[in-house]
């Protein structure tokens, strides 16, 4: 399976010292100085996010810079919390009003030649990552954000760590990658009768399949009992101590070697990621308290407003319970209300996906265990996140509609299950918007291909033209579906990487637009899909229906092909948290023009008979009538779309 980290080639590191174990108890060393923290946010509906990469944003303070590698995708590129303050006018200019950053904690510094440039490689969760900044940057960084009236969020994972130790499977004390057998015997080559060639086995002692009842350790003598684990010592690689000190011992991991089979539970929520990351067993009490700890505490430390929260669909669904509301309980006491937290279960199976922010009673099982330690605050309830980040409409409507012009019906029966499948109901103290109505939308990210390179792929058309329509149609769909727009840095700019690491390119410096053969300068605001996304957070800003209305489909069809309707998709915000109205008209066909029409059937409308609609998208504010019975007749070009506003309304 995919994943949001840039994977370590595994390669023995020299013999070094076992970690000691730390004191048992969370420090943040010179950390601890008191800050205010309050709530920022309002409305989480109304909020645009914009998920930066921080190294590879922008460069404000080259005294940080160390382990640089700027020509290398692999490595850090320096990017920081200064720099991305020192271009908060570029992000305010383009709409944005939420900052998603990467991780802030201290991560693995290096691992054969692969950073930790991306976050997700922690290694102690009290320090910040001294690349992106020390902790006066990083509050500076938030406070900037919140005079602009901008949020930020904050990424966490609690599934893992980073590759903090081996699993010394011949207790030889070193990490060995063992090659054994001479593998197939090459064609043609002679092998006496009665002589069987042995198996080839590729072995690493970082990174070994999973076992359900734990990595064994063997000798030539046979099996010698579960593997130790050894935290190896190396400061120069950052395989440093872990902290808090929970996460320097060995029974805080679930020790299962790594995952391989994502369709077995047991892998799924025990296994190490692919690359030695280490899978932390989230069913303990003392690690869900050290987690609520470590990471409310980063809130308290830098007043931000929310946590995306990685690779949940690989912890249990008793840890979301005991996590969300705790950390929801302690920041309510200090003033920070509607912290926002949504989670990513990278999946298209939007049943798996919404089971996380549907309200989950514990068991009596999962209430004994809090008994018995005495756990202190209000009983557990079934509540969960506040949203997900939505990996099934990623696939189903970005990909599927959007890029591939597959039928438009799709998307309909998709948001028909959003109520069942996420919920809604708001968790309490949470940001209080029912999940369905907040799920995060996004069309692409840091752990897949960027929209653009697989618009590049067409078959039929992958001319720049048609490859900006796509984008544009799809950014039209993105800020206007209910839900919260995210938009991945660097799509304003058109750029057009493939997967991990090639979707991660520094900002500054830019490709040439689509169909030129020059770069615009760095962090240019004039190119065209930048001037579209500006006017879609302006519409969307100037439009309450586009934020707060409830989604309705009213048009959508199984045609592809030469119909009338083919690839027509629109759908109604009204009602709702809103008064006011909008009509959302995309033509997903790549090969003729469609309408709303086919054969006897019109679209109908509940805007009422003769009301005048106007395009606010096509800056001719044309305006449509609707007809008697309710109907409206539209006619869109091949892969374009329409935003209409009762004439009214228009501001």
């Amino acid at each position: 399976m995919p994943r949001s980290t840039l994977w370590p080639r595994l390669t023995a590191l020299p013999l070094m010292l076992a970690l000691p174990i730390m004191p048992a108890c969370l420090h943040f060393d010179t950390l601890d100085e008191p800050i205010t923290i309050e709530t920022h946010a309002r409305d989480w509906r109304d909020e645009v996010i914009y998920q930066v990469l921080v190294d590879r944003f922008h460069d404000g303070n080259d005294g940080n810079n160390s382990l640089l590698d700027r020509e290398n995708m692999a490595r850090y590129h320096g990017g920081d919390w200064r720099g991305l303050e020192d271009k908060l006018d570029y992000i305010e200019e383009l709409g944005v009003t939420t900052l998603w950053i990467s991780p802030v904690v201290k991560n693995i510094e290096t691992d054969a030649n692969v950073d930790g440039y991306h976050g997700y490689w922690a290694v102690d969760l009290t320090r910040p990552n001294a690349h992106f900044g020390d902790l006066d940057e990083l509050r500076s960084l938030v406070r900037a954000a919140h005079d602009r009236d901008m949020l930020v969020v904050i990424d966490i994972v609690t599934n893992h760590m980073g590759q903090l130790f081996f699993y010394d499977m011949n207790l030889n004390g070193v990490p060995d990658i063992q090659l054994s057998g001479t593998g197939a015997r090459p064609q043609g080559s002679p092998v006496p009768d009665g002589f069987d060639q042995s198996g080839f086995t590729h072995l690493t002692e970082y990174d070994p399949d999973f076992n359900p009842i734990g990595i064994q350790a063997f000798t030539s003598l046979g099996p010698a009992g579960p593997a130790p684990i050894i935290f190896p010592y190396n400061a120069a690689t950052g395989h440093i101590t872990p902290a808090p000190a929970i996460f320097a011992r060995a029974e805080t991991y679930n020790r299962k070697g790594r995952t391989f089979n994502y369709d077995d539970p047991q892998q799924l929520l025990m296994g190490d990621f692919p690359g030695g990351l280490k899978d932390v067993d989230t069913t303990r009490y003392d690690v869900k308290v050290a987690m609520v700890d470590a990471y409310a505490r980063w809130i308290e430390l830098s007043d931000a407003d929310g946590f995306r929260i990685d690779t949940v669909k690989h912890v249990e669904r008793e840890f979301w319970r005991y996590f969300t509301q705790r950390v929801r309980q302690r920041l309510d006491k200090q003033g920070k209300k509607k912290f926002f937290m949504f989670g990513e279960a990278f999946d298209g199976n939007d049943a798996l996906v919404g089971q996380f922010t549907k309200n989950d009673p514990p068991t009596p099982e999962e209430l004994a265990v809090y008994a018995k330690e005495k756990d202190p605050g209000p009983t557990i309830t079934g509540d969960q996140l506040d949203s997900a980040f939505y990996f099934p409409q990623h696939y189903q409507a970005f990909r599927d509609v959007m890029l591939d012009a597959q039928s438009t019906d799709r998307i309909a029966t998709l948001w028909g299950n959003k109520a069942t499948n996420y919920g809604t109901v708001p968790p309490a103290l949470s940001a209080g918007v029912v999940p369905y109505k907040a799920l995060v939308n996004f069309m692409d990210n840091h752990d897949v291909a960027r929209f653009l390179y697989w618009a590049a792929q067409n078959p039929k058309d992958n001319s720049a033209g048609r490859q900006r329509a796509l984008l544009h149609n799809a950014l039209l769909l993105l800020f206007t579906a209910q839900g919260i727009p995210c938009l991945y840095y660097g799509t304003e700019l058109e750029f057009r990487g493939g997967n991990d690491p090639s979707n991660r390119e520094d900002m500054w410096r830019p490709l040439p637009y689509l169909g030129e053969t020059k770069a615009p300068p760095a962090y240019d605001t004039t190119g065209p899909t930048f001037q579209f996304v500006k006017k879609l957070t302006t519409l969307r800003s100037t439009y309450a229906a586009l934020r707060r209305a409830d989604a309705k489909v009213i048009y959508s069809t199984a045609h592809t092909g030469d119909e009338s309707d083919a690839g027509i998709l629109a759908f109604e915000r009204s009602g709702g948290d809103s008064n006011n109205y909008a009509l959302i008209v995309l033509n997903t066909n790549q090969s003729h023009a469609s309408s709303t029409k086919f054969e006897a059937t019109t679209m109908a409308t509940s805007a009422p008979p003769g009301a005048a609609l106007v395009d606010v998208l096509d800056g001719k504010n044309t305006a449509y009538t609707v007809a008697g019975d309710g109907t409206l007749d539209l006619s869109l070009a091949p892969v374009t779309g329409m935003l209409l506003v009762p004439k009214q309304d228009l501001k």
